[in-house]
């Protein structure tokens, strides 16, 4: 225990807003999780099917889940990563971020696909925390300094 002790003590101050964003974004993940769970018993989709060959509701509430998970290996490494050197912007970011989510979630659950881009403004997050992780490896690889 004593030595995951010293690797947080090292973590820089306000890494823990990073911690807690990625945190949160595990309950927006569970929340369309269960919107699709219930949107599965409401029409009927049984389980393997991932999507419904008739039913275009069903298919915006698990889409918005999808693409989802799709993008959520590139955001916790942008977050985590980034949050080592700029851990408030980072965490600012990636809460701008999910919260779009929810925003992209809403439209598409109106069962009209184009109003999914409610949740576009999450791209400045995306982008911001994008900086950032550069900005990690750029100065660990010495191009900018300390």
């Amino acid at each position: 225990m004593g030595n995951l002790s010293k690797i947080v003590d090292s973590l820089p101050e306000h890494y823990g807003c990073v911690i807690f964003t990625g945190v949160a974004s595990t309950f927006i993940n569970m929340w369309m999780g269960i919107n699709v769970a219930k949107a599965r018993k409401k029409y009927e989709i049984p389980y393997p099917n991932m999507y419904s060959p008739d039913n275009k509701m069903f298919n915006c509430i698990q889409r918005a889940h999808q693409n989802t998970l799709e993008s959520y290996p590139q955001f916790l490494m942008l977050l985590f990563i980034g949050g080592l050197q700029y851990p408030r912007t980072s965490a600012c970011a990636g809460t701008l971020y999910y919260i779009s989510r929810i925003f992209f979630a809403k439209g598409y659950y109106t069962g009209e696909p184009e109003k999914r881009r409610w949740g576009s403004f999450g791209y400045i997050g995306l982008i911001t925390m994008l900086g950032c992780t550069v900005g990690v490896a750029l100065r660990q690889l010495k191009v900018f300094p300390h």
